[in-house]
């Protein structure tokens, strides 16, 4: 058997790629079907192509995954991107779900402010960078259209799988059109809803020497793929971490409670008010979707 890894997926038919980059097209055998399981974009697999009178070959083993996300489907990330910028206007509550999501995944997050040409990125890098400061998340300014931040990009990618995520309309497509010099499909953004137009239709592996970078089907909402419990929502806030154990009450979700160390943090200024309200937001959600589990 031979190893690649599955850079695009479409029909029940997988391209694969070998080390040496050759491709295959692969169908998947039932016995995934059986396990629950599917093959994803940037999957590892053991595989062994067609025979002479086969058009094509089969997927035998799906090695260990180091992350999986189902929505979009996508395996192996090790950095996830998240774009956003001045417009369409920025969806920080989009990010904060991200950022939680690369968190539970183990990735590290990269906040890119796109189009920083366009007034007001500036404004816009610098509130990222205030709101995240002690999220343990860097934010990188960078203009695909005036190919301004780039390099530091491509540095920050080396030795990466990257996935770009954010709003439609950010740019992610063209970000990568400049860093690599592809032809994947950009859409403008609608002068009247200043909202952003889906482009990006299957997720597709790209490799360009030490940087892989899976460009995925962009989506503007993302929901939490499992239900847990809303206590440990606090957990995927490093801001809040210097405060553990300082609460009156324990747990403590640092929602209204009194006595709150993390409230208390944030009346003085040293946790940003923008973080605690999308976290507010996200509570209330996990507590509901907590409540419903088994309805």
């Amino acid at each position: 058997m031979r190893e690649g890894i599955i850079v695009r997926g479409r029909g029940g038919f997988y391209t694969v790629r070998q080390q040496d980059g050759e491709e295959f097209v692969l169908r998947a055998k039932k016995k995934f079907r059986r396990q629950g399981m599917s093959p994803l974009v940037g999957d590892r697999i053991l595989f062994t192509p067609g025979t002479v009178g086969e058009e094509d070959g089969w997927i035998e083993e799906i090695l260990p995954r180091k992350s999986q996300c189902l929505r979009p489907p996508v395996a192996n990330v090790t950095l996830l991107c998240i774009v956003a910028a001045p417009r369409p206007a920025p969806d920080w509550l989009l990010v904060d779900k991200l950022l939680i999501f690369a968190r539970k995944q183990g990735l590290r997050p990269l906040l890119i402010i796109n189009k920083s040409d366009m007034e007001p990125a500036g404004e816009t890098a610098s509130l990222a960078r205030c709101v995240y400061a002690d999220a343990e998340t860097e934010v990188l300014s960078v203009s695909a259209r005036e190919k301004t931040g780039l390099e530091e990009l491509r540095q920050l990618l080396s030795g990466e799988i990257c996935c770009f995520s954010g709003q439609s309309g950010v740019g992610k497509s063209t970000i990568l059109n400049a860093l690599f010099g592809l032809s994947q499909e950009t859409g403008d953004i609608s002068r009247k809803i200043q909202r952003g137009k889906n482009t990006t239709r299957h997720a597709e592996l790209f490799t360009f020497g030490d940087i892989q970078v899976i460009d995925t089907p962009g989506f503007s909402l993302l929901e939490m793929d499992e239900v847990f419990d809303p206590v440990l929502l606090r957990d995927y806030y490093p801001e809040f971490a210097p405060y553990a154990g300082q609460c009156r009450f324990s747990p403590c979700y640092h929602g209204s409670e009194p006595g709150c160390a993390v409230l208390q943090a944030a009346r003085e200024g040293k946790i940003h008010p923008m973080r605690l309200e999308g976290y507010h937001t996200l509570l209330s959600d996990c507590r509901q979707a907590w409540r419903e589990r088994y309805d």
